[in-house]
């Protein structure tokens, strides 16, 4: 495991477009959430204790919103290789293990992770309706070890501002978690910097 930090994607950058599969087949794309009033977008894994201390909350704060509009999507994009617990049937059953009612997909390419300089797992990517970034960096200060409460204050905030009208804070924290797996070769170039 290698702590990362987010590479903290400059505010106002468009969401990049993506087609991905879910374990079921079933593929995604950017355009099938237009209508929602904002877009969060978390690149997550299976394996990674990060996420791991998080998934409970997580599960509950995407099932909160949802009803209120925001559309949820996860990407995993490590390795299935390196690490066959992050294999898109594995991500099936953590779909099932965990409540998630967003849709999980699978970055066989890699290439939506580095299109969104995704660093890190869990690493949160918040859009509003332009589908411009109004907020990158950390679910909140809760590390595995620590005794700070997963509430995912950070990103219910933004997403609080963002639904009623209000700036997004512009103090904004980088996540901190496991590396993503790249396969050998496809390291981006920002991942030296992220990773250092």
């Amino acid at each position: 495991m290698v702590k990362t930090a987010s590479t903290m994607l400059p505010l106002g950058s468009p969401a990049p477009d993506f087609a991905l599969p879910d374990p079921t087949g079933e593929v995604y794309r950017l355009a099938d959430f237009a209508d929602a009033p904002a877009l969060a977008v978390m690149f997550i894994c299976n394996h990674c204790p990060f996420v791991q201390h998080i998934r409970p909350e997580l599960a509950w704060i995407a099932r909160e919103y949802q009803q209120r509009g925001v559309a949820f999507v996860a990407i995993n994009a490590n390795d299935p290789e390196a690490h066959p617990e992050d294999r898109l049937d594995m991500m099936g059953l953590e779909i099932l293990r965990h409540g998630y009612s967003f849709p999980y997909l699978f970055d066989a390419t890699q290439e939506v992770a580095k299109a969104f300089h995704a660093a890190c797992t869990p690493d949160f990517f918040l859009f509003d309706r332009d589908r411009r970034l109004v907020y990158r960096g950390q679910f909140d200060s809760a590390r595995p070890g620590k005794s700070v409460p997963v509430t995912g204050v950070d990103l219910r905030r933004a997403i609080e501002a963002l639904l009623t009208g209000k700036p997004v804070p512009a103090e904004q924290l980088p996540s901190i978690g496991c590396n993503i797996k790249w396969r050998p070769g496809q390291e981006p170039e920002y991942f030296a910097v992220s990773a250092a």
